[in-house]
């Protein structure tokens, strides 16, 4: 059986949505981040990225890791793109084409888009006090994000979805990424076109089970 290594307040989340798309069964190893814990290495620490034994599987120290048979591949946008590919449409490509196109906006997300929203989503507290240096470097992640969400927003106005006008794991990818500076509105409401598609996407019965267990999880 497939297995995830990983809590689901990670970017396991991406998988865990799209196995919930697809109907694919899977176990998951909840793995937690070592700096949510104040002894990674003390002897009754839970599974977590520094333990021995999942390292084994993740040199690099992070998760996900997915594990497919003889497979074991680290990455949330390969995990995703991979189990796409093999399963096909409609959540897969159809085609070379599709599958370009699946890859240019998973990496555009990643590359334009994560650094900056994941400042937001850790540095943002509204109606909270916060430090002048924490707003500063919120307002400048948010003028950085201008360009590539206006050019999400362009894309979605004409097309609908990120690829082949149906919601695929392209979706999947690019809403994770964006979900993390979802709650500075003032950023997003310049944005309606993605506002409503990242409403549908969240909206779906697959991200709605992936996020209740999401929740279900330790903070």
């Amino acid at each position: 059986m497939l297995t995830i290594y990983g809590v689901t307040r990670s970017r396991a989340s991406r998988i865990i949505w799209l196995c919930h798309e697809i109907g694919l069964e899977f176990r998951q190893v909840p793995v937690i981040q070592a700096y949510r814990l104040a002894d990674p290495m003390s002897p009754d620490a839970p599974l977590n990225t520094r333990s021995p034994k999942f390292m084994e599987l993740s040199p690099a120290a992070a998760i996900p890791v997915l594990v497919d048979g003889e497979l074991i591949l680290s990455e949330s946008l390969a995990c995703t793109l991979y189990l796409a590919s093999r399963h096909c449409a409609p959540f897969g490509p159809m085609d070379e084409i599709e599958r370009a196109r699946m890859d240019q906006w998973s990496f555009y997300a990643a590359t334009a888009i994560e650094a900056d929203a994941l400042t937001i989503l850790y540095l943002h507290r509204p109606g909270q006090a916060q430090p002048g240096s924490d707003q500063a470097a919120v307002a400048n992640a948010a003028e950085r994000l201008v360009r590539p969400l206006q050019v999400i927003d362009d894309h979605l106005a004409r097309s609908g979805h990120m690829v082949g006008g149906r919601f695929t794991v392209a979706d999947i990818n690019v809403a994770e990424i964006i979900r993390y500076a979802q709650g500075y509105g003032q950023l997003m409401e310049q944005f309606p076109s993605l506002q409503s598609w990242l409403a549908d996407c969240q909206s779906r019965p697959a991200f709605q089970k992936m996020w209740q267990e999401r929740l279900n999880e330790p903070e």
